[in-house]
Protein backbone atom coordinates (compact mmCIF):
# COMPACT_ATOMS: atom_id res chain seq x y z
CA UNK A 1 0.00 0.00 0.00
CA UNK A 2 2.86 2.04 1.20
CA UNK A 3 4.71 1.53 -2.26
CA UNK A 4 1.82 2.27 -4.12
CA UNK A 5 0.90 5.52 -2.54
CA UNK A 6 4.46 6.61 -3.33
CA UNK A 7 4.24 6.10 -6.95
CA UNK A 8 1.04 7.59 -7.25
CA UNK A 9 2.50 11.34 -7.50
CA UNK A 10 4.76 10.04 -10.48
CA UNK A 11 1.28 8.14 -12.31
CA UNK A 12 -0.32 11.62 -11.54
CA UNK A 13 2.29 13.75 -13.44
CA UNK A 14 2.50 11.32 -16.52
CA UNK A 15 -0.97 11.46 -16.59
CA UNK A 16 -0.84 15.38 -16.79
CA UNK A 17 1.78 15.13 -19.48
CA UNK A 18 -0.40 12.55 -21.37
CA UNK A 19 -3.56 14.81 -21.19
CA UNK A 20 -1.74 17.81 -22.09
CA UNK A 21 -0.67 16.58 -25.26
CA UNK A 22 -3.73 15.05 -25.99
CA UNK A 23 -5.28 18.11 -25.59
CA UNK A 24 -2.89 20.00 -27.79
CA UNK A 25 -3.15 17.34 -30.09
CA UNK A 26 -7.18 17.93 -30.32
CA UNK A 27 -6.25 21.73 -30.51
CA UNK A 28 -4.29 21.79 -33.73
CA UNK A 29 -6.65 19.08 -35.48
CA UNK A 30 -9.64 22.19 -34.92
CA UNK A 31 -7.73 24.28 -37.96
CA UNK A 32 -10.59 25.83 -39.51
CA UNK A 33 -11.22 26.53 -42.98
CA UNK A 34 -9.19 29.52 -44.22
CA UNK A 35 -11.45 31.88 -45.55
CA UNK A 36 -11.41 32.91 -49.42
CA UNK A 37 -9.96 35.68 -50.63
CA UNK A 38 -12.25 38.41 -51.10
CA UNK A 39 -13.71 38.67 -54.97
CA UNK A 40 -11.54 35.37 -56.05
CA UNK A 41 -12.07 33.95 -59.12
CA UNK A 42 -12.87 30.33 -59.76
CA UNK A 43 -9.56 29.32 -59.80
CA UNK A 44 -9.33 29.97 -56.19
CA UNK A 45 -7.56 27.20 -54.00
CA UNK A 46 -6.93 26.09 -50.34
CA UNK A 47 -5.48 23.31 -48.35
CA UNK A 48 -5.40 23.00 -44.83
CA UNK A 49 -2.42 20.66 -42.72
CA UNK A 50 0.14 20.82 -40.83
CA UNK A 51 4.15 21.35 -41.40
CA UNK A 52 7.45 20.18 -39.79
CA UNK A 53 10.54 21.84 -40.56
CA UNK A 54 13.80 20.14 -39.92
CA UNK A 55 17.48 21.53 -40.05
CA UNK A 56 20.34 19.17 -39.59
CA UNK A 57 23.48 21.16 -38.73
CA UNK A 58 26.88 19.64 -40.29
CA UNK A 59 28.32 19.40 -36.37
CA UNK A 60 25.18 17.08 -35.46
CA UNK A 61 22.82 19.45 -34.36
CA UNK A 62 18.87 19.18 -35.17
CA UNK A 63 16.48 22.55 -34.84
CA UNK A 64 12.61 21.19 -35.36
CA UNK A 65 9.31 22.96 -35.81
CA UNK A 66 6.31 22.16 -36.43
CA UNK A 67 2.75 22.99 -36.69
CA UNK A 68 -0.49 23.60 -38.92
CA UNK A 69 -0.64 25.78 -42.39
CA UNK A 70 -3.39 27.01 -44.32
CA UNK A 71 -3.28 28.30 -48.00
CA UNK A 72 -5.81 30.17 -49.95
CA UNK A 73 -4.84 31.16 -53.08
CA UNK A 74 -7.44 32.81 -55.84
CA UNK A 75 -4.73 32.70 -58.83
CA UNK A 76 -3.48 36.41 -58.28
CA UNK A 77 -2.99 36.49 -54.81
CA UNK A 78 -2.39 33.76 -51.64
CA UNK A 79 -2.19 33.65 -48.30
CA UNK A 80 -0.25 31.35 -46.13
CA UNK A 81 -1.23 31.04 -41.89
CA UNK A 82 1.44 29.22 -40.11
CA UNK A 83 0.28 28.34 -36.43
CA UNK A 84 1.74 26.87 -33.82
CA UNK A 85 0.80 22.93 -32.28
CA UNK A 86 -2.12 25.12 -30.59
CA UNK A 87 -3.70 26.65 -33.32
CA UNK A 88 -2.75 29.81 -32.84
CA UNK A 89 -1.12 31.70 -35.95
CA UNK A 90 2.21 32.79 -35.74
CA UNK A 91 2.90 34.45 -38.96
CA UNK A 92 0.81 35.08 -41.88
CA UNK A 93 2.42 35.47 -45.62
CA UNK A 94 0.72 37.25 -48.44
CA UNK A 95 1.35 37.54 -51.77
CA UNK A 96 0.64 38.87 -55.00
CA UNK A 97 2.90 39.06 -58.15
CA UNK A 98 6.52 41.03 -57.56
CA UNK A 99 5.66 41.72 -53.66
CA UNK A 100 5.12 39.69 -50.19
CA UNK A 101 3.88 41.10 -46.95
CA UNK A 102 4.66 38.93 -43.49
CA UNK A 103 2.38 39.78 -40.24
CA UNK A 104 3.51 38.23 -37.44
CA UNK A 105 1.72 36.85 -34.04
CA UNK A 106 2.63 40.46 -32.10
CA UNK A 107 1.52 43.03 -35.02
CA UNK A 108 5.44 43.49 -36.51
CA UNK A 109 4.95 43.58 -40.24
CA UNK A 110 7.47 43.18 -43.14
CA UNK A 111 7.73 43.54 -47.21
CA UNK A 112 9.90 42.04 -49.64
CA UNK A 113 9.41 40.57 -53.43
CA UNK A 114 10.44 37.43 -52.11
CA UNK A 115 8.04 35.44 -49.90
CA UNK A 116 10.64 32.85 -49.35
CA UNK A 117 12.50 34.98 -47.61
CA UNK A 118 9.57 36.08 -45.53
CA UNK A 119 8.54 32.82 -44.22
CA UNK A 120 12.19 31.77 -42.97
CA UNK A 121 12.08 35.26 -41.36
CA UNK A 122 9.33 33.93 -39.85
CA UNK A 123 10.06 29.99 -38.97
CA UNK A 124 14.16 30.57 -38.81
CA UNK A 125 14.44 28.38 -41.67
CA UNK A 126 13.84 27.94 -45.24
CA UNK A 127 10.70 27.60 -46.64
CA UNK A 128 9.82 27.72 -50.50
CA UNK A 129 6.58 29.42 -50.06
CA UNK A 130 6.75 30.87 -54.23
CA UNK A 131 7.01 27.16 -55.23
CA UNK A 132 4.51 26.28 -52.79
CA UNK A 133 1.95 28.05 -54.97
CA UNK A 134 2.15 25.11 -58.02
CA UNK A 135 3.06 22.43 -55.88
CA UNK A 136 0.08 22.08 -53.91
CA UNK A 137 -2.26 21.73 -57.19
CA UNK A 138 0.09 19.00 -58.48
CA UNK A 139 1.77 21.57 -60.80
CA UNK A 140 5.45 22.94 -61.87
CA UNK A 141 6.22 26.13 -62.34
CA UNK A 142 8.00 27.35 -65.70
CA UNK A 143 10.47 28.80 -63.75
CA UNK A 144 13.16 28.05 -62.74
CA UNK A 145 12.77 24.88 -64.98
CA UNK A 146 12.69 21.30 -62.84
CA UNK A 147 14.85 18.88 -63.33
CA UNK A 148 14.96 14.59 -62.96
CA UNK A 149 10.71 14.70 -63.27
CA UNK A 150 9.48 11.59 -62.70
CA UNK A 151 5.51 11.28 -62.67
CA UNK A 152 2.90 8.54 -61.94
CA UNK A 153 0.49 6.50 -64.59
CA UNK A 154 -1.73 9.76 -64.74
CA UNK A 155 1.14 12.18 -65.59
CA UNK A 156 0.68 13.76 -62.06
CA UNK A 157 4.75 14.68 -61.04
CA UNK A 158 5.97 12.63 -57.52
CA UNK A 159 9.46 13.73 -57.62
CA UNK A 160 11.57 16.46 -58.93
CA UNK A 161 13.91 19.12 -58.62
CA UNK A 162 13.14 22.78 -58.72
CA UNK A 163 14.74 25.73 -57.08
CA UNK A 164 17.10 24.48 -55.07
CA UNK A 165 14.25 21.71 -53.71
CA UNK A 166 14.34 18.11 -53.93
CA UNK A 167 10.30 17.57 -53.47
CA UNK A 168 8.75 14.10 -53.51
CA UNK A 169 4.60 15.01 -53.82
CA UNK A 170 2.13 11.64 -52.91
CA UNK A 171 -1.15 10.70 -52.35
CA UNK A 172 -2.63 12.39 -54.74
CA UNK A 173 -6.56 13.63 -54.57
CA UNK A 174 -8.52 15.73 -56.96
CA UNK A 175 -6.96 18.59 -56.24
CA UNK A 176 -3.29 17.83 -55.76
CA UNK A 177 -1.08 15.99 -53.68
CA UNK A 178 -1.83 15.21 -49.73
CA UNK A 179 2.17 14.85 -49.02
CA UNK A 180 5.02 16.86 -49.65
CA UNK A 181 8.44 16.11 -48.40
CA UNK A 182 10.98 18.20 -49.59
CA UNK A 183 14.71 18.72 -49.12
CA UNK A 184 17.30 21.76 -49.41
CA UNK A 185 20.96 21.23 -48.85
CA UNK A 186 22.30 24.58 -48.09
CA UNK A 187 26.26 25.46 -46.97
CA UNK A 188 26.63 23.78 -43.38
CA UNK A 189 22.84 22.14 -42.93
CA UNK A 190 20.21 19.97 -44.92
CA UNK A 191 17.23 21.78 -44.55
CA UNK A 192 13.56 18.75 -45.01
CA UNK A 193 9.77 20.33 -44.62
CA UNK A 194 7.22 18.17 -44.86
CA UNK A 195 3.70 19.08 -45.43
CA UNK A 196 0.38 16.87 -44.34
CA UNK A 197 -2.86 18.07 -45.99
CA UNK A 198 -5.56 17.11 -43.96
CA UNK A 199 -8.55 18.81 -45.87
CA UNK A 200 -8.95 20.49 -49.04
Amino acid sequence: MLTAMRRLPGMMAGLRWALLALLAATLAACTTTPKPIEGASADAFSRIGRFAITVNEEGGKQNAVQGGFSWSDDGRRYVLDLTNPLGSTEARVEGRPGAASLTKADGTRLEANNPDALAEEALGSSMPVSGLRDWLRGKLPADPQASEVTRDDLGRPTAFEQGGWRANLSRYDNLGPQMLVLQRQEPGRRIMVRLVVNQP
